[in-house]
């Protein structure tokens, strides 16, 4: 059978449009929606429910160990929880993989720093990503319900991680001011949730677990 030029390149043009959509289309769908339904799961500051803990998902520290702004305003948001006695810990989650690179160890000093009790500081050293440290939260830590501090554009994900992972999880925004590169942030949300979807189907173990270590008896 004899196929035309033009019947060819009919072909290609739908297969691209069909790869197009399924590249392009089914992600920015699928985060709408986990935007939509975990939307619902975000209080603001002074309306958030009470919760054990709070747990604080790490984002960059510099060569003398400062918190980034992002970071230093999600820390910020937890403590002032600490202080108004929403929660009674904080579970300060990072990357800690590379030698004079701890961003837990930043963080609890950071939050020491600004008054709250370095026994109520839990680092984890082993929250690579998102899903490692709700997985570990969950796993690790013992931790059954908590409010989640991050900021909008990553709380959907995070919230979809931790209550997909057994965790009864609300969250609160820890947006006190506008950030370089935010746009960036929120693009890479898109690829980010469709991955976040498939890690908490299969609920593989994070690469770094260990022994269990409950924060409340």
């Amino acid at each position: 059978m004899n196929i035309s030029i033009r019947q060819v390149l009919k072909i290609i043009f739908r297969l691209f449009v069909a790869l197009f959509i399924f590249l392009i289309v089914i992600p920015l769908i699928w985060r709408f929606a986990v935007q939509q339904y975990y939307g619902r799961q975000i209080y603001a500051i002074d309306t958030v429910p009470v919760a054990p803990v709070a747990v604080v998902f790490g984002a960059g520290i510099g060569r003398d160990g400062t918190l980034s702004d992002v970071l230093r305003d999600r820390m910020d948001v937890a403590i002032a929880l600490y202080e108004a006695g929403t929660v009674q810990k904080l579970l300060v989650s990072g990357d800690n993989r590379f030698e004079n690179y701890d961003e837990p160890g930043a963080m609890k000093a950071y939050a020491i720093s600004q008054g709250v009790d370095g026994d109520d500081v839990q680092p984890d050293y082993g929250g690579r990503r998102t899903y490692d440290t709700c997985y570990r939260a969950k796993n690790i830590f013992q931790i059954d319900e908590a409010i989640l501090v991050t900021q909008e554009f990553h709380l959907p994900r995070a919230l979809l991680n931790c209550r997909q992972l057994g965790i009864e999880a609300v969250g609160v925004s820890s947006d006190l001011q506008p950030y370089r590169g935010i746009k960036w942030f929120s693009l890479r949300e898109i690829p980010a949730t469709l991955q976040s979807s498939w890690d908490v189907i299969w609920k593989n173990e994070p690469p770094i677990m260990g022994d269990v270590v409950p924060m409340f008896d």
